[in-house]
């Protein structure tokens, strides 16, 4: 199974009026930073499945590439910050 990045990150919405902004699951009240703890804590994608069964493993995928692409920004911002 290859799916490019796009429609992974779709499954991630962030809404103002949810979880006071925070990322999550689309259609969900569970935050991107939820599964990552449940994952470093762990829990194994199967777990989290077993656990919430209306998720799917690409959720926890777009959760993990979510998570990557906010630290690859972050780090991007910093590396200019320090060069300007």
């Amino acid at each position: 199974m290859q799916l490019t990045p796009s429609p992974l990150l779709e499954r991630i919405t962030i809404n103002p009026d949810i979880m006071a902004g925070r990322p999550t699951i689309k259609g969900t009240r569970l935050t991107v930073e939820y599964i990552l703890n449940l994952l470093g804590h762990g829990s194994t994608p199967e777990d989290i499945l077993a656990e919430y069964q209306e998720q799917t493993l690409e959720d926890i995928l777009a959760c993990l590439l979510f998570a990557a692409k906010t630290l690859e920004n972050i780090e991007s911002e910093q590396f200019w910050d320090k060069v300007a």
